[in-house]
Parts: C-alpha cells; sequence; structure tokens
C-alpha cells in the first residue's frame, strides 16, 4: 500500500526539546492556489525573517512553551498561527515543523471580519467556585477585563471589522428589576472598553439575556453602548429599535447588521420588544425577511446573527435551520448564530456561509465540552462570500486562549466532522481550518504508522489528524479488534496547565495538595505531582461533573503513574442524580468504586486502565476521582500524567473491518485495542 506520511505526522506524539541551544522552526508559506510566497515576513519571540523564493522559512529560537508566529506580507491579510512545543517537537531532532500556511490576498472590495460568540464577564468572574483565583476585583475592573481579553486581542486587531454576542447587561451593580426567570447576567460597564481594546467594533443584542433586568438594565445598557465605540444592533426599547439593522461600510461597501433572539420567554414581561416595550429582537421568520429584504433591495452587504438551538447539542434545531435559510433567501449574504455554548458545524447554502452555533467566547461556564470555541474570519467580496478560517479557541480558566495540542484538535475535530455531513469539507492552513467557497473539495487520503508509548491497550491518537476519521486500520495481525473513543475531560495530558498566564479549571489540584510540575512526565513536559505525608490520602478529581454523556455507555479512566513508594489507588465516579442540586451532589454524592489498585513504588511510569459502564438512568452528570492512599510510614512523592476519561464510541471490531463512522466515533481521540500490542508490532492508521 502507498503511504502518504508527512513530516508533520512524524511529529505528533512529542518529544523533549534538548535542554541545551536552540530549536529550528521552519515552515512554507503559501497563497490559496499554493503557489509560495517569497519575502514573506515571519515573526517570532522578536525575531523575524523572510521566506526564499520557494516560500520555505527556517527561525534558530530559543526553546518556548509556546510559539506565536505572525507572518505578513505586502498585498496580503497578516495571520497569526499558535503552537505549543509539544505539538511541534521532533524526536527526532530540534526541529519545529509547521503545517503549510496560506495568506489572502487583498483585492478592492474584500473585507476581512472576525467573529466570536457568546460573551459577558459577570458572575463566576468576580465570585469564581471552587477555589479558583478571582478574575474581576472590585476596583480593578478597568485592567482585569482587560487581561481577560489580551491573549486574543492580537487575533481580532487583524481584522476590518470584529462582533460577538453580548450576552449580558451592563450595570455596576445588579439593577433592582429583575426578569423572572432561572439565570440572569450582568457585567461591569468596563467590559466594553476591553471589547474595543480586544479590537471588537459591533456586539450583537438579540439574545435571551439582554432584558435579564427589564428596562431598567436595557436602558443602563443602551446608555453605556452609545457612550463607546461600538456598534450594535438586535435590541431596543421598543420593537422598532431593536429590528433595526445596524449600518456601516466596510472597504467601500455598505453594510447591515441584524441581531435576533429566536424565542420570546415564557415568563411576563418577556424578553423580546413589542410596540410600547423594550427587549430583544425576536427573530419569527417575519421579522427576520422583512427587514432583511429591504436592506438587500438598498444594495446592501447583509449578515443576520441569530441566537437560538439548544444547549449543549451537537446539531441546530429545525427552526433555527429554516430561519437562516428564509433570511438567506430573502437577501442576506452571512449568517452566524449562537446559543448552544458549544461549536456546530458550516454549511454553504445558495453560496453563502453559514456557522450553526459559535459556542462561548468569553464565558465563566465550567462545563467540560464549553471551552472549546473559535475565532471565525470570514472574508466577503461585496455581498459574496470568499472564504473563511476557524482559528481554535480554548476558554482556559474563562480567557479566550489560542488552542493548542489536544485542544486545537477538539475543535476543530469537531467542526470537521459536524460542517462534512453538510457537505463542508475543512481544510488545513497551519493550525487553522479553511472553509472555502467551494466548499466540498477533495481531501488525500493519509496512512500513518501508528508507535503507541506505555504498555497498555488504549492510547492517544496523532493530534494533527483532525482533518479526517479513521477509514481503516491495517496490521500484520488481521483478527486484532479495536474501539474508538472521546475523552470527556479537558487537560488530560497537562501540557497546556502552564500557558497564557491562565488556571486550568478542569482539574480540582486548587482543593489538594497537586501541583503542576516540570519535574518529570510520561509524555512531553508536564504532569501533576504531590508529596502523600504517611497515613494521608489526596484525591485527585475533576473539578465538577461533566454535563453531557451517554447513559449506558462503555467508559475508560486511563492515567500514567509513577510512586516512590508503594501506593493504593481508588478509582470511584460520582454522580449528580437528576433532581439533586449540584453542590449538593458536588458534596455528598456517593464514591461508587470502579476498581482497587496497587502501584509499586518504582522509578517507572505505571500503566493504570479501567472500565465501567456509565449510568443508565437516573443521572444527569458524572465525574472520576483517583484517590492516593499513602499507608506507610514515610513520605511518598506520586507523579500523574495522561489521565483521561474516554467514552467508547464504537464497538469493538477486526482491522479488517471497514470503520462504522458516526458523529462521535469520528471525533475520536483514543483508541483501545483487544490485546496489548507487542514493541515490533506494525500499525498502519488509514485516514
Amino acid at each position: 500500500m502507498l503511504k502518504i506520511l508527512s513530516v508533520l505526522f512524524l511529529v505528533l506524539f512529542g518529544g523533549n526539546v534538548k535542554a541545551a541551544g536552540h530549536v529550528e522552526l521552519e515552515g512554507h508559506i503559501v497563497d490559496e492556489s499554493q503557489r509560495p510566497l517569497a519575502k514573506s515576513i515571519v515573526s517570532v519571540q522578536g525575531r523575524q525573517t523572510a521566506t526564499d523564493r520557494h516560500g520555505y522559512f527556517q527561525l534558530s529560537l530559543d526553546p518556548a512553551a509556546v510559539y506565536k508566529i505572525t507572518i505578513k506580507r505586502q498585498g496580503f491579510y497578516s495571520t497569526i498561527h499558535t503552537h505549543s512545543h509539544y505539538e511541534l517537537a521532533n524526536q527526532a531532532d530540534d526541529k519545529l515543523l509547521i503545517a503549510p500556511i496560506e495568506l489572502v490576498s487583498k483585492v478592492k472590495g474584500r473585507t476581512l471580519m472576525a467573529f466570536g460568540g457568546d460573551v459577558m464577564m459577570g458572575r463566576r468572574y468576580a465570585k469564581p467556585y471552587f477555589n479558583n483565583p478571582v478574575l474581576i476585583h472590585t476596583g480593578q475592573e478597568t485592567s482585569d477585563t482587560k487581561a481577560i481579553v489580551e491573549h486574543i486581542k492580537p487575533y481580532m486587531e487583524l481584522a476590518d471589522f470584529a462582533a460577538v454576542n453580548l450576552e449580558t447587561q451592563l450595570a455596576e451593580h445588579a439593577p433592582a428589576e429583575r426578569a423572572p426567570k432561572s439565570v440572569t447576567f450582568f457585567s461591569p460597564p468596563q467590559t466594553l472598553a476591553a471589547l474595543e481594546y480586544a479590537g471588537i467594533d459591533y456586539v450583537t443584542l438579540g439574545n435571551n439575556h439582554t432584558y435579564d433586568y427589564l428596562d431598567s438594565g436595557l436602558k443602563s445598557s443602551l446608555a453605556y453602548l452609545n457612550n463607546s465605540n461600538l456598534g450594535y444592533s438586535g435590541a431596543g426599547i421598543n420593537q422598532e429599535q431593536a429590528l433595526a439593522p445596524y449600518r456601516t461600510i466596510l472597504q467601500g461597501t455598505k453594510y447591515s447588521m441584524f441581531g435576533f433572539v429566536g424565542w420570546e420567554g415564557n415568563f411576563s414581561p418577556n424578553q423580546t420588544a413589542s410596540a410600547n416595550k423594550g427587549g430583544a429582537a425576536y427573530g419569527s421568520i417575519d421579522n427576520i425577511t422583512k427587514p432583511v429584504a429591504r436592506e438587500s433591495a438598498l444594495n446592501r452587504a447583509t449578515i443576520v446573527q441569530y441566537h437560538g438551538s439548544q444547549e449543549y447539542a451537537p446539531e441546530p434545531t429545525l427552526v433555527t435551520e429554516q430561519r437562516l435559510k428564509a433570511a438567506i433567501d430573502s437577501g442576506a449574504d452571512l449568517a452566524i448564530a449562537h446559543h448552544p455554548h458549544v461549536t456546530q458545524g458550516f454549511e454553504i447554502y445558495r453560496n453563502k456561509l453559514i456557522a450553526y452555533s459559535m459556542g462561548n467566547f468569553i464565558f465563566d461556564q465550567f462545563f467540560y465540552s464549553t471551552p472549546h470555541s473559535m475565532i471565525l474570519y470570514v472574508w466577503m467580496d461585496g455581498q459574496n462570500f470568499h472564504r473563511a478560517e476557524i482559528v481554535p479557541v480554548y476558554l482556559k480558566g474563562y480567557k479566550p486562549t489560542p488552542s493548542t495540542g489536544a485542544n486545537r484538535f477538539t475543535v476543530l475535530r469537531r467542526l470537521t466532522a459536524l460542517s462534512k455531513k453538510r457537505g463542508v469539507t475543512i481544510t488545513r492552513s497551519g493550525g487553522h481550518g479553511v472553509i472555502r467557497a467551494n466548499a466540498s473539495a477533495a481531501l488525500s487520503p493519509t496512512a500513518v504508522d501508528f508507535r503507541p508509548r506505555g504498555k497498555g491497550k488504549i492510547h492517544s491518537l496523532p493530534m494533527a489528524q483532525w482533518q479526517q476519521p479513521i477509514s481503516s486500520i491495517e496490521a500484520e495481525d488481521q483478527s486484532l479488534q479495536y474501539r474508538l473513543g472521546v475523552n470527556l475531560v479537558n487537560a488530560s495530558d497537562f501540557e497546556s496547565y502552564a500557558l497564557f498566564n491562565a488556571n486550568e479549571r478542569g482539574w480540582n489540584i486548587d482543593q489538594n495538595g497537586f501541583s503542576h510540575s516540570k519535574q518529570q512526565a510520561f509524555s512531553g513536559q508536564h504532569s501533576l505531582t504531590t508529596i502523600l505525608k504517611p497515613k494521608t490520602n489526596e484525591l485527585l478529581a475533576m473539578t465538577n461533573f461533566r454535563r453531557v454523556y451517554r447513559g449506558g455507555h462503555p467508559m475508560s479512566v486511563i492515567l500514567k503513574v509513577k510512586a516512590e513508594r508503594d501506593t493504593t489507588l481508588n478509582i470511584s465516579w460520582q454522580g449528580r442524580k437528576s433532581r439533586k442540586k449540584f453542590f449538593d451532589a458536588l458534596t455528598n454524592g456517593q464514591h461508587h468504586l470502579i476498581d482497587s489498585i496497587e502501584i509499586k513504588g518504582s522509578p517507572q511510569w505505571q500503566d493504570v486502565e479501567v472500565t465501567f459502564n456509565s449510568p443508565r438512568i437516573g443521572y444527569r452528570s458524572l465525574r472520576m476521582m483517583a484517590q492516593f492512599n499513602n499507608s506507610g510510614s514515610v513520605d511518598s512523592r506520586v507523579f500523574v500524567d495522561d489521565f483521561a476519561l474516554i467514552e467508547w464510541q464504537s464497538a469493538f471490531r477486526q482491522v479488517t473491518s471497514p470503520s462504522a463512522e458516526t458523529h462521535l466515533s469520528s471525533q475520536a481521540s483514543y483508541i483501545e485495542f483487544k490485546r496489548a500490542l507487542k514493541q515490533d508490532e506494525t500499525i498502519s492508521l488509514n485516514y
């Protein structure tokens, strides 16, 4: 079999750079037709170089945890790609290899827009859960809100026009009147200055939190917005104002921006505007199509943002899909949706782009599915869609940061799988995903030699292979069986813990004796460690419950452990029952023991793999816990690495069988073989 094995895929399992000396960063800069771009300026760590006549560059750099790569060339839009050292490092030498990066040419009438999803800076930013650090302190709102956006500011500033969904009201203190609903938001007024600082130009207010504190909160918000430089639409003190577009001119093209919320609210007074009442613009078919048709008839490029669908769902509701397509039928040129708090796929409809859910952008949710998000670049040639680019984002401790490593894979693999169902192929540019106007571009098949680490049966899959799911596996032993799974907990490899001066909130190290360590690691350069005192124990666990999981499904808990002394490890799961309050379940919920394992004191890393079936009914969420017990009489240092909770998405099948692809199995990040692989066994993954 012909194997296509790019040098990029040789470097995927990580590796450490030599302690002394430099690393060589290498890459290739091309245009959208894959023609090399000479004289492109590449800047990293204050150093820069120019590409040669074939578009290649090489930079000698000091080893760093993360590399922010800025590329500029006359006549083209600038771009930034951020990579961790771990995802680029080649085990064989000190070269960091980046996939080819495409630049988009600047032509007359072309506009680069940047979109982010849901934004708020209230609630747990000031009063966090789980002993996490405070991000917005009283009296420090100006500096603290700007610190939240510091890592996405360079990306948003590249655009001619940048927009987000402002899903909060603005007030110094909670207004006295509150809508009769379970969840209401307000954020400090300094939020607007922080958004301006980050390069945001416009916010849509067409959402279900614009009217959280009724008229007083709405008027306060509109007053602050009118005193800012931000444009807005999607809400007002009456329906006429709420349905009015924000108008602007970009690169010579007249644009009209609309914002709508998809439902009125089942409380009184509800959240949408009427003739004599304030609120958000209600996105009924008539309310969307009539204003859109009017603006389109004036030869204005029209953009619709819509807030709807179901929270945490992978697909839009049919109501959302129908309304967005009706908007395009009426003349809209681009449709951007949000509300589910997770990303959903893309579709090209009548040559126009639909983004079905942008996910969170600046938000305080701690659910494990919600931090994986994106910035969406969209290039518009007047009223025509030219190209889109997905910049993967990870909300690390509620701060938006560039996604690296496993976080990048999670964002791009999900969007690739969901978009493929709608006929959209996402291709690669460096660390970003690309959607072209010709959305069904074919991808070349790729084969990757699989070299697992460790002696266990469960292994992580190559992180750079997010474009295509596994189609088949080749092995010398054709009776070998495998299954594919998705990791349900974030930051499992602990490699992103030290990045972007933000706290990772997925593990409970703010509440126990574990801390981040660069002393020893099974993979990469980072692990967690603690010193167990005699006759004591430490509980390393998911901070909170995984809200979305499949009941009655096989799951595995895996981790690598190294202990100085003999240690007992108890692996358990804890669930939140359907009607149980969150903190009551977290504090008092039963610990269900899965297995008790004796870890021998040894300088070697040991594989821990335990499997159980998730509760079929009665629970809304669950979490994993690993309790380490020292029954000895002396201290014992323990290291933990690669701690994952895997939900299996396929039954075991022989390698000779074609892969049964589903929405979730196509997003697999782990593979389990029915037996441990032999040291010299040859496995090839076909994509």
